[in-house]
């Protein structure tokens, strides 16, 4: 099985999504963004670094939320999503050639990538809440030891 790690980050009670560009697995496709775990690789480490290369952002690696494991034809992955919080940089796409901020009640509605769907589940299910700067039910944002 294939560690990957996902990115849910907030701003202005929205969540970054992110499509797949064309040409690439599950082109068209909505997720989460982040990547595969290099060898000797934390996950604060790769999502740092996967956010640096994806959108050239700097960012912070809060708690871990949820994880999902999904089978697809040719591999087999656990997706570990973790709260992150965009510190700086401008977000230019360079895997994907669209991003959204979308509403937590509007996740469903995009086309997302099977492995993402039980992150989106659970984010409404809980029913998390962020207004404005201040992140309710969320866990917090420190990096993990």
């Amino acid at each position: 099985m294939v560690e990957v790690i996902a990115a849910i980050l907030f701003k202005d009670e929205q969540i970054l999504l992110a499509r797949r560009k064309f040409g690439k697995h599950l082109a068209g496709f909505w997720e989460f963004p982040g990547g595969k775990i290099e060898k000797d690789e934390d996950p604060d480490t790769c999502l740092m670094r996967e956010l640096n290369e994806e959108f050239g952002i700097q960012s912070k690696v809060g708690e871990h939320f949820v994880d999902s494991d999904y089978k697809y034809d040719h591999i087999q992955i656990r997706l570990k999503a973790y709260f992150v919080e965009h510190v700086s940089g401008e977000f230019i796409p360079v895997d994907h050639d669209l991003i959204d901020w979308v509403k937590i009640k509007d996740l469903h509605t995009y086309k997302l990538a099977p492995a993402d769907i039980p992150i989106v589940r659970k984010l409404q299910l809980e029913n998390h809440i962020v207004v404005g700067n201040k992140r309710r039910g969320l866990p917090s944002l420190t990096p993990n030891s």
